[in-house]
């Protein structure tokens, strides 16, 4: 007869090369059921969008066989539940696993094309996905996601009114966009733009999210500290493209966010338009606006690369259709769909490593 403790032994040798411990102790295995001709059981993975589960598969199924067992049947399960990097029992959010700023040093970096596509990969590997409109100034997530001109319902509960967020594509949203006509400009003091996030983020009946996206206006504003004087963010992304000038204002986001009275750790560094390739030759590759830069950006920095995306049209063409190009099945769409799993591998190793956020006391 099989033992449990021989099968636990054997898994025990199975590592999570991003966490660096066995699955075993990571609580990962679960479910375990043993009969004579067949042994199943789980891996609990830390994101559905985990880039390694095929790789844990065959290593669970190697450390099985190690065991010498003729005739035995092994059914893996792999599942998973988002780890979070929050304190238990906050006021703000309480049911967001994730809070993610997106930003970038400057404008025009494709910031909000890389957060809606990010968005919806992630949503599509089966994550509960919401993005905020942090942008007030310049809100692009109705235009990227098709719903200009839609606006939000509200519900009342008790004595307090709910902001309900437009979902489309799998991803909740809210957005200045749904609550002021396209061709008005939002002329406002920074006060004022401050206390219109705090009610996205407060007013708003998120439910329950694994990640919840903030596209942050460019630069380093008082937006960006009423983020984190607001919530507990988990961390931070931040988009850049090659050429020299956008690569300088990036790494004057990264130094913000790492200044000691902030503390907010960084996910990623992503190159957009990192080389441009037209469609009719899709093998070519031309670096107009430099080659790497995003990649020495990190390296200098030391954080993660999470990725790069290209210079197509049909990126442009699809968030002027406000249909994002990750829900397509093209290179383009893999390329989202292999960032976001960069980026989730990287919350899973930030939460697993690191301190639990908290919400930043900055006083200026």
């Amino acid at each position: 007869m099989i033992k449990e403790e021989d099968v636990l032994k054997a898994l025990s040798n199975v590592m999570d090369p991003d966490l660096g411990k066995d699955l075993v102790t990571l609580g990962m295995i679960q479910d375990l059921n043993i009969a004579e001709t067949n042994i199943a059981f789980s891996v609990v993975l830390t994101t559905p969008a985990c880039p390694l589960k095929e790789m844990l598969r065959k290593d669970c199924l190697d450390a099985i066989d190690s065991l010498g067992l003729d005739g035995i049947e092994v059914e893996i399960n792999l599942t998973s539940t988002v780890t979070s990097s929050r304190t238990e029992n906050l006021p703000i959010l309480p049911n967001v696993k994730n809070l993610i700023a997106v930003a970038s040093g400057k404008g025009g970096v494709g910031k909000s094309t890389v957060t809606s596509n990010l968005a919806v990969a992630l949503a599509r590997t089966g994550a509960k996905v919401g993005v905020v409109d942090a942008d007030i100034f310049g809100p692009s997530i109705p235009t990227m996601f098709g719903c200009e001109g839609m606006q939000p319902t509200v519900k009342k509960v008790d004595d307090k009114t709910w902001i309900i967020p437009i979902e489309k594509y799998g991803v909740k949203l809210i957005s200045i966009g749904f609550l002021s006509p396209g061709d008005n400009a939002i002329v406002w003091r920074g006060p004022m733009a401050s206390s219109a996030l705090k009610q996205f983020i407060s007013d708003t009946d998120w439910g329950e999210l694994d990640y919840l996206l903030f596209d942050l206006p460019p630069g380093t504003s008082d937006i960006h500290l009423t983020l984190v004087q607001t919530i507990p963010v988990t961390g931070a992304i931040v988009i850049t493209t090659p050429q020299k000038v956008a690569l300088a204002d990036a790494a004057k986001g990264v130094s913000m966010f790492r200044q000691p009275q902030i503390n907010v750790p960084i996910l990623g560094i992503i190159e957009n338009m990192a080389y441009f390739t037209p469609a009719e030759l899709p093998e070519n590759k031309y670096y107009i606006f430099g080659k790497d830069g995003g990649k020495e950006l990190a390296r200098q920095s030391d954080v993660e690369f999470l990725g790069e995306i290209p210079l197509v049209q049909s990126i442009r063409e699809s968030g002027d259709n406000g249909e994002p190009v990750a829900l397509k099945d093209e290179a383009t769409a893999e390329a989202f769909m292999s960032l976001a799993k960069n980026l989730a591998q990287q919350i899973a190793i930030r939460n697993a490593s690191q301190e639990k956020t908290k919400v930043v006391e900055v006083n200026q």
